[in-house]
């Protein structure tokens, strides 16, 4: 039947079509977060043993972030981070 074929938005009654295109920026952006997210999590561990690591860890966490701040700053430089 054709209400079947309709699809499901909570019972409420959807607008407009359900195949519409999403801007690539979408992509980007949710791209962008999951990778920076998992860059973090990396920092958690280093955290938790910071006191033990001593200098060598520091200065490894060091550079871990800075090759982060290096990667968004190209990344905003280039216009990533823009919405037009």
């Amino acid at each position: 039947t054709t209400e079947k074929l309709m699809p499901y938005e909570c019972g409420i009654d959807p607008v407009g079509s359900a195949r519409e295109r999403f801007s690539v920026k979408f992509y980007l952006i949710a791209m962008l977060f999951v990778i920076f997210d998992i860059e973090v999590v990396f920092l958690y561990p280093w955290a938790v043993v910071f006191k033990s690591l001593k200098l060598f860890g520091f200065i490894e966490m060091l550079v871990f972030i800075g090759i982060l701040l290096v990667c968004y700053l190209y990344i905003w430089k280039r216009g990533g981070l823009e919405w037009d």
